[in-house]
């Protein structure tokens, strides 16, 4: 969705919006232009908020997809011999003017997405600290080296892949893509973007910022469309590595058919990420997080605190969790009053709303029903208000599915034993937390679970750039994470030199006493 306040900024991105009574046009960049698709084949984007029609999005062809990765490939050769001072000094630029056009693009996934405007830019600023943080990217590319020998040295450093690929999901339209360019062009990569069908504005408004910080035309491209598009990234030879974030499903077909072609694939999918709550922890901070976690851009995060697990007496705490969930408003995310936006379509809502009819029918209590929300003026949104299930049991459905929706599922233990078991025997790994004042009991639970990311009293426990997201179990494919020490190491490949200079062969010159530039 281009908006007039998008279009102020960014005036050259959608000329069709412009023309009065015509829908916008997404266009792909390829060789530092926004081109038109020649396609027969597009995808309706609409506003999950009002279903108004926003613009159409291209199955680029497969002879758009063959020319992107030809220049990219083209673009990559030169690209690998710039300096890393050369490509900071680029990032350093990219990121100040993020910051410049962060309520723009925000603005963008608020009608795109539904997110509300505060957690829009939230979106934006948690994907510019990884840019913050490539802009440091020097003392992580440095080398080893080591005398192994008189006159012989071993060293090592770490070289560009070539040509590599970001597909990224609906849920987090800046951050993600932010995750996965910015890392893979500052360690001298070209790349090809394929942002989700369902929002691709963000990452069409980051292009341009990328171009006008001084990004070379091919080092980014970016290209839209569903299955075909995945399924020529996983297939093409010039492609060497495949960053995704998704679904299950998506994401398994993308790592195997990605391995089965050569390719190195980093792949987070689903999740079902547990809080245990110990009768000792502060009540009123431990319930107003919890409500957040798990209703916040209505329960669309792959890191959404969807499980409650309730020790001992804690669990007479139910009835006032459900008060603040009630006191949540539902609706459009530009109104600054709104709490929870609509879910991204109509499809899940109504999957989410019959997750929640299944925990009835298997046994469970539902506490606070969200199904059936209507906002006024907004009539037609995909909106269902904070949910609260409880008496769930592991085998329900609602527990074994990731509903990604305002949904909170509530499970009972006696004890941090049987909490720690429960959370341990689910598939997933991506985070958990626990809510407690004794430290002996969290660092008991720390040591014993199963889980890559653990929150000690915070319930979002998404590692700061400086570290790596370390989603595990069947949250993620592929040994290398994102971001960070190992998103440097995924995006690189280690060369191993050793080299032999007689000092006896030395031709003594006169040394030149000039300030070398190092640029």
């Amino acid at each position: 969705m281009i908006t007039k306040r998008t279009l102020a900024h960014f005036p050259a991105l959608q000329q069709a919006a412009a023309k009065t009574g015509s829908v916008p046009t997404v266009k792909n960049y390829i060789n530092g232009e926004f081109v038109e698709s020649s396609t027969d084949k597009w995808i309706e984007l609409r506003n999950p908020a009002t279903q108004e029609l926003l613009c159409m999005v291209p199955e680029t062809t497969q002879e758009e997809l063959y020319e992107a990765t030809r220049l990219s490939k083209e673009a990559a050769k030169e690209w690998r011999q710039s300096t890393v001072l050369a490509r900071q000094r680029i990032m350093m630029d990219f990121q100040f003017l993020i910051r410049q056009h962060q309520d723009a693009i925000a603005e963008n996934i608020v009608y795109e997405q539904g997110k509300t405007f505060a957690d829009a830019k939230g979106d934006v600023f948690r994907g510019l600290q990884v840019v913050d943080q490539v802009c440091g990217l020097t003392h992580m590319l440095m080398g080893e080296k080591l005398t192994v020998a008189k006159d012989m040295e071993t060293y090592a450093y770490r070289e560009p892949l070539g040509v590599v690929a970001g597909i990224c999901p609906f849920n987090f339209p800046a951050m993600i893509p932010l995750w996965m360019f910015p890392l893979a062009i500052a360690t001298g990569n070209s790349i090809i973007m394929k942002p989700s069908e369902r929002d691709p504005g963000a990452m069409m408004l980051l292009a341009k910022l990328a171009a006008e910080a001084g990004v070379p035309k091919n080092v980014l491209n970016v290209v839209h469309g569903s299955v075909d598009c995945v399924n020529f990234i996983c297939d093409e030879p010039d492609i060497k590595a495949i960053s995704f974030v998704g679904s299950d499903v998506a994401g398994k077909h993308i790592y195997t058919r990605g391995n089965a072609n050569g390719k190195r694939v980093q792949a987070n999918l689903g999740a079902k990420n547990h809080a245990v709550v110990m009768p000792d922890a502060s009540k009123q901070a431990t319930l107003n997080a919890i409500a957040g976690a798990a209703f916040g851009a209505a329960g669309q995060r792959c890191m959404a605190l969807s499980t409650l697990v309730l020790v001992g007496e804690s669990k007479k705490w139910l009835p006032e969790l459900a008060e603040r969930a009630k006191q949540l408003n539902v609706g459009f995310g530009m109104d600054p009053t709104t709490d929870v936006g609509p879910l991204i379509t109509v499809q899940s809502k109504e999957r989410v709303e019959r997750l929640i009819g299944s925990s009835l029918n298997e046994g469970a209590n539902v506490l606070l029903d969200g199904r059936g929300v209507v906002v006024k003026g907004y009539e037609k949104g995909n909106f269902v208000g904070p949910t609260i299930i409880t008496d769930v049991k592991p085998t329900m459905e609602c527990y074994r599915e990731e509903i990604f929706g305002p949904v909170l599922i509530c499970l009972t233990v006696d004890t941090l034993d049987e909490a720690i078991e429960l959370v341990n025997k689910n598939p997933y790994g991506n985070g958990t937390a626990i809510f407690t004042n004794s430290g002996p009991t969290a660092r008991k639970f720390e040591h014993e679970i199963d889980v890559g990311q653990v929150g000690i009293n915070i319930p979002i426990p998404v590692p700061l750039p400086p570290f790596s997201f370390t989603g595990s179990r069947g949250s993620i494919l592929g040994d290398l994470n994102f971001y960070g020490k190992s998103g440097v190491q995924f995006y690189t490949k280690p060369k191993t030199v050793t080299s032999l200079w007689k000092e006896s062969d030395a031709d003594h010159t006169r040394s030149s006493v000039s300030m070398p530039t190092m640029s």
